[in-house]
């Protein structure tokens, strides 16, 4: 019986899944298997948040295989050594992996594939897993990759791939693969209270809903922070349980103005993986170096964190995010630049402080974000500054988001909640809210005296 494995990572679904689908056609048996790979925690991505999340992932990605006369293998450990033992233990002729961008995800890759050619067993690795076009699949002549979105975007959008391929209809895996059973997030502690259920199956209802009745205002309403008009289908992109090419296609299939907008933003997605892709250093360090001397203020950091900086709009951006583990897309604008220009602290304390909480964490976006709105990623305008009072009444003008979550300013009426300190103290509630943390004018030049001193 001839038998292929196929290592699931940030690919956890059965629909439209490359690796899987090869795997069935060139074996027999597939031995479906999950490595809690000891790597990824130790380099911090095993965060709760995401533990929860995952954890509801595994537990419905092994339902669906059971389904179909399957199941899932967990094994815990070192990835290239929990795959080398399940090879041995079932004589697989071949292993299946979807590709990753991230520097980690690529030496997993190489160390993986050096491990197999000992065994004599070859790594097949497929593109079309993570992003709708795979990174490096379109670039501008001469260079690895593109710096600029709007080209890419021209290019992209010929290479979108076609209909998605279908989940398997039967899978038979060999008894001799040992493992566990997925996880239970019940298990995991310290987990945010609005943190979303995971999973294939959650994330094609929500996906299904989106398409069917929201997606047409996109356009409109997708910087409506009370309106919450987004998809918030971002964690199941990041896990995988939603294939970026599906959901581009069927986008794209729906037609209409809201629509296109929405495939724009999963356009940037892939970007920011394509230049992750050429450029795995970005990670940490600045992709456009501007000479940043960045002040280090951990009251200030504090405070950011803790969504008590005095700026209503930013607290309640901060404080979804610690509730929910997502933050709104505009909402991530406002606190990035209000802590990279407005304080004037590293991009880096952001990022950290972000894939700490946030299900839909990733190095390509999150990273590659946060040098947007710090000036030293991609953007064009690297030096722009959101004022976080204007942004509130633009997005919020009846202060309907910051109510929801700064509940000192739930008796504040309109949009004067963008401007508490000017209110009576009488109208706060008891124990108050904080003064503005710093003066938005000094701050303002005090970042763009820094950015121009080189």
């Amino acid at each position: 019986m001839d038998v292929a494995v196929v290592v699931f990572t940030s690919d956890l679904r059965l629909r439209d899944h490359p690796a899987l689908h090869a795997a069935q056609r060139a074996a027999d048996a597939v031995v479906p298997l999950f490595v809690r790979d000891r790597g990824v925690d130790g380099a911090g991505f095993a965060t709760p948040n995401r533990l929860a999340f995952l954890a509801d992932a595994l537990t419905d990605l092994d339902a669906g295989l059971r389904e179909r006369g399957g199941r899932l293998v967990v094994r815990e450990g070192d990835v290239v050594e929990e795959v080398c033992t399940v090879v041995r233990d079932t004589g697989a002729g071949e292993v299946h992996l979807s590709a990753g961008v991230s520097a980690y995800a690529r030496r997993r890759e190489e160390r993986l594939r050096a491990a197999l050619e000992e065994l004599r067993c070859p790594l097949r690795v497929h593109d079309g897993a993570v992003t709708a076009v795979p990174p490096g699949a379109v670039t501008p002549a001469g260079r690895d990759h593109f710096a600029v979105f709007t080209p890419y975007h021209r290019r992209w959008r010929e290479s979108v791939r076609d209909a998605p391929l279908p989940a398997p209809r039967r899978i038979r895996v060999p008894d001799t693969a040992k493992g566990q059973g997925p996880p239970e997030r019940g298990a995991v502690t310290g987990v945010s209270p609005g943190v979303p259920r995971g999973g294939e199956t959650e994330g094609r209802r929500r996906m299904t809903a989106w398409l069917r009745s929201d997606v047409d205002a996109y356009e409109e309403r997708h910087d409506d922070l009370a309106g919450d008009a987004t998809s918030r289908l971002s964690p199941y992109l990041h896990f995988g349980c939603l294939s970026a090419s599906e959901l581009t296609h069927r986008a794209l299939r729906h037609g209409g103005t809201g629509a296109e907008a929405f495939v724009r933003q999963l356009a940037w997605r892939d970007f920011h993986h394509q230049v992750l892709a050429a450029r795995p250093d970005a990670s940490w360090a600045d992709y456009r170096p501007r000479g940043d001397r960045w002040r280090h203020d951990e009251r200030e950091l504090t405070a950011w964190r803790e969504g008590r900086t005095g700026y209503p709009i930013v607290d309640a951006a901060m404080r979804q995010l610690a509730h929910e583990g997502w933050m709104h897309n505009r909402g991530r604008l406002l606190v990035g630049s209000f802590l990279t220009k407005t304080l004037y602290a590293d991009w880096r304390e952001g990022a950290r402080h972000f894939l700490r909480l946030l299900v839909d964490g990733d190095m390509a976006n999150n990273q590659l974000n946060w040098q947007w709105v710090a000036g030293t990623g991609t953007d064009t305008r690297p030096n722009r500054v959101l004022n976080p009072v204007t942004q509130g009444r633009r997005y919020d003008p009846d202060g309907a988001y910051v109510r929801r979550w700064v509940p000192e300013l739930a008796g504040v009426g309109g949009s004067a909640v963008h401007e508490p300190w000017k209110l009576d103290a009488s109208k706060l509630r008891a124990g108050g809210y904080p003064a503005p943390l710093v003066d938005l004018a000094v701050s303002r030049d005090r970042f763009l005296t820094a950015r121009h001193r080189e």
